[in-house]
């Protein structure tokens, strides 16, 4: 098999790991709490605060007794300590819920109106169980995400919190300036935008510390590909800045697309692997494109055309806060799937699309999700230590079951990666090399 299959479709210790197969491819006054709020001529009505609880409670709601509910941190680290956008008021003068349209209304003290999409609503909620504090990232697995659900109630908690109940009773609280800023109106949507990109550019700022970095001395392998870069461990920790530091299930993801040019190939060495559970998984993103191609070409479109906001932040090997915008299927211009750009943890809660284009989205990734999740598409291996795997970043997309450890066998996995631009140099060389000794 040649250098360059092995480094595309990746090699463990006991075999190849590669691909299944080869792709060629969004000015009202303001009313007293609980007034109905305003919608468009022709709109269904929308239940108006006070009635949307599953007891329908008349009138409007109590008067706060008690403490006042804990602030959460707000997932999406680039707006986490921003100042609300100029002007707009935090105070909300009502709410209501469109059940038919499934988007929560929001009218404002300055008169203002905002409208949210439940599912958007559910899929950021910012609680402990849906979202890794440590890291500000998104632990709610998109498989468990109802992409249709409903409301069941909806109220104001304290005077900074909008505080949500689901119909399976989980419960999401948004405080008023988090909400207010993801606006999906055009211009909060471009406020957001100029505060995130200059000239087009992400802002992002990664300064290398300045202390010695520790090497674990396993890493000979990269020298084979000619170069040798910053490894980073794979390990479950307290307070950790990554979902894949911790022991749950890490749903099936490409690294980075927080990054505009995510890196391509990816090193992954097993040092130790844990005492239960901890099995490795891998799919093909392109494969499952054709197929999600050839079953929903409108989720395909969806997916190829609309950009979706990644961020992520934290402290590995250096600092880091990085933000890009990705089509979640990139396909070059005779339309061949060329990288898929997916990771749910650090997918943000800006999401810059019309309002109206919103559910599409999340129907359209549910359906690629869903795909991905089906048995047969899923290769499943166990690393042991000493085992290598390397694989193409932007083609397969990776994932690993739950674990457990001990003390004496704490799964500990060490990663790397390497640009294409790297690896083709090298192949290149190896090549003209190998060349040269035959003809001698």
């Amino acid at each position: 098999m040649s250098l360059s299959t092995l480094a595309r479709y990746g090699l463990t210790g006991r075999g190849l790991l590669g691909a299944a197969a080869a792709a060629r491819p969004l000015g009202a006054p303001a009313r007293p709490l609980g007034a109905p709020p305003a919608r468009p001529l022709g709109a269904p009505p929308a239940r108006p605060l006070g009635s949307l609880s599953c007891r329908r409670r008349p009138g409007q709601w109590p008067a706060r007794t008690g403490p006042r509910p804990t602030a959460l941190p707000s997932r999406g680290h680039q707006t986490a300590r921003a100042a609300p956008l100029p002007g707009a008021s935090c105070q909300v003068s009502a709410l209501g819920a469109r059940d038919e349209e499934r988007l929560l209304e929001v009218v404002w003290g300055d008169g203002e109106r905002s409208l949210y999409p439940y599912t958007w609503l559910r899929d950021n909620c910012q609680c402990p169980a849906c979202t890794l504090q440590s890291a500000r990232a998104r632990s709610l697995l998109f498989s468990q995400l109802d992409v249709h659900t409903g409301l069941q109630e909806v109220r104001l908690a304290g005077d900074n919190q909008v505080s949500i109940l689901w119909p399976d009773h989980h419960v999401s609280r948004f405080e008023l300036q988090w909400l207010r800023r993801r606006c999906f109106s055009p211009a909060a949507r471009q406020a957001m935008q100029e505060e995130l990109f200059i000239n087009g550019h992400c802002v992002s700022v990664k300064p290398l510390h300045s202390g010695s970095r520790v090497h674990s001395g396993h890493w000979e392998v990269t020298k084979l590909m000619g170069a040798l870069g910053p490894t980073w461990q794979v390990q479950d920790k307290a307070m950790a800045v990554n979902v894949a530091y911790t022991a749950g299930d890490l749903s099936l993801h490409t690294d980075y697309p927080a990054l505009h040019h995510p890196p391509g190939v990816q090193f992954l060495h097993c040092i130790q692997q844990a005492e239960l559970g901890g099995e490795s998984q891998v799919v093909d993103g392109f494969h499952m494109a054709e197929v999600l191609r050839r079953e929903d070409p409108q989720a395909f479109r969806t997916l190829s055309s609309l950009r979706v906001d990644f961020s992520d932040m934290g402290e590995d090997y250096c600092d880091f806060r990085v933000h890009s915008k990705n089509h979640i299927i990139d396909v070059d211009c005779e339309g061949q799937v060329s990288r898929i750009n997916y990771n749910n943890a650090t997918r943000d809660s800006v999401l810059d699309l019309p309002l109206e284009q919103v559910q599409e989205f999340y129907r359209a990734l549910k359906a690629y999700v869903d795909i991905m999740n089906r048995p047969t598409n899923v290769v499943t291996y166990r690393m042991e230590p000493g085992d290598i795997v390397t694989f193409d970043n932007w083609r397969l997309l990776h994932g690993r079951q739950s674990y457990t450890s001990s003390s004496e066998k704490r799964r500990h996995l060490e990663g790397a990666y390497l640009d294409w631009d790297e690896v083709m140099s090298r192949l290149r060389i190896l090549r003209h090399a190998v060349g040269r000794e035959d003809r001698h």
